[in-house]
């Protein structure tokens, strides 16, 4: 019988110390970056607001990397990577399929594709007026629910099915987003380029953080009590069915609520690949299959991966900076082929 890493230690000290792992990273993307500040320096910046003090900064400039640049990006990479990992993880039990992820489904794409359109001058009007956050969270809702309309054989799922109905919605969506591309104004091609290949360079301000922070929250706090429901449902609609609980209703609640966790973390950081299909099955290898503990962990562990991707990102090449999906990217592509090779050789995924 396969040994799960970690397994004899307590679940609540697992988790204790990968939320202090995932606080150093974050310290360290704060104290990090092409102007390197010290541990005073940031503490001196956090304390001077947080305890309300008037008048001006002992260090004007830390203060202002710290609350303008370093400390939003950061919590924004944290909250993004949280939010696909547990996306990730609802999506591979709802379709029991190993492969799935917000990304890998076209769901990402899509929330880009409507995101886009709000930030462009030949969009369209209607969905300029809803904003990105609420364009995105459409998008995704839309996209996530042709998906599996068009993966439903005689009602059920299938795994090739679902691959392939994604990669196809994903593919008219990365379309569409070039035709938007082409149009825009020249001065906002690059900028919407590099926002689409994954950055949260552009999170320059914790407000900018209250409406994806609420409703990620209240998603994440959903899946969690719903945990038991989702291993049932991972098990097989024969066997939910039989359990009494209403699949149909599940699933519509399920695809709301990825939709809105996809839509968002699109919102702050453009459509970031992998990190969905990555946390979730490591977390699975590290506490087994039961999602009352893979939701909990897949959070702190996407957060770790991102906040991290992020640190390289910045730091790789000092001042130059580059997207998110490069790196997670290079981590997932790999990841993805060991996992396809591992499904062919009979393991278990």
């Amino acid at each position: 019988m396969h040994k799960r890493v970690f397994q004899r230690v307590p679940f609540a000290l697992l988790c204790a110390i990968i939320l202090c792992i995932l606080l150093v990273f974050m310290l360290a993307g704060v104290l990090w970056g092409s102007v390197g500040l010290s541990v005073d320096q940031v503490v001196q910046a956090l304390s001077h607001r947080l305890l309300g003090r008037s008048g001006i900064p002992e260090d004007p400039l830390a203060y202002t990397i710290v609350w303008q640049l370093r400390l939003p990006r950061v919590l924004a990479a944290a909250l993004v990577g949280a939010g696909l990992a547990v996306s990730g993880a609802v999506l591979q039990a709802m379709v029991r399929n190993p492969l799935a992820d917000p990304y890998t489904l076209g769901v990402s794409h899509s929330a880009a594709l409507a995101a886009v359109l709000t930030m462009t001058s030949s969009s369209a009007v209607w969905l300029r007026n809803l904003g990105m956050p609420l364009a995105a969270l459409l998008g995704a809702g839309v996209s996530l629910c042709l998906v599996l309309y068009l993966a439903q054989q005689h009602g059920k799922f299938t795994s090739a099915r679902i691959v392939l109905a994604g990669v196809g919605v994903g593919q008219i969506a990365l379309a569409g987003t070039t035709l938007v591309q082409l149009t825009a104004q020249p001065g906002e091609i690059h900028g919407i380029l590099f926002w689409l290949l994954g950055s949260v360079a552009g999170v320059q301000k914790l407000s900018a953080l209250t409406l994806p922070t609420l409703c990620m929250g209240l998603c994440i706090a959903y899946l969690f009590t719903q945990a038991k429901k989702i291993n049932v449902l991972s098990m097989g609609d024969e066997d939910a069915h039989a359990l009494g609980i209403n699949i149909h209703v599940l699933r519509v609640q399920l695809i709301i609520v990825v939709a809105i966790l996809t839509g968002m973390a699109v919102t702050l950081a453009g459509c970031v690949g992998f990190i969905g299909l990555i946390v979730p099955h490591c977390v699975r290898f590290i506490v087994g299959s039961d999602y009352r503990k893979v939701l909990p962990l897949s959070l702190l562990i996407g957060a770790i991966v991102l906040v991290l991707i992020d640190i390289v990102a910045r730091l790789i090449d000092i001042p130059n900076e580059y997207p998110l999906t490069i790196f997670s990217a290079a981590l997932g592509g790999p990841f993805f082929l060991w996992l396809l090779k591992r499904s062919n050789a009979g393991g278990n995924v």
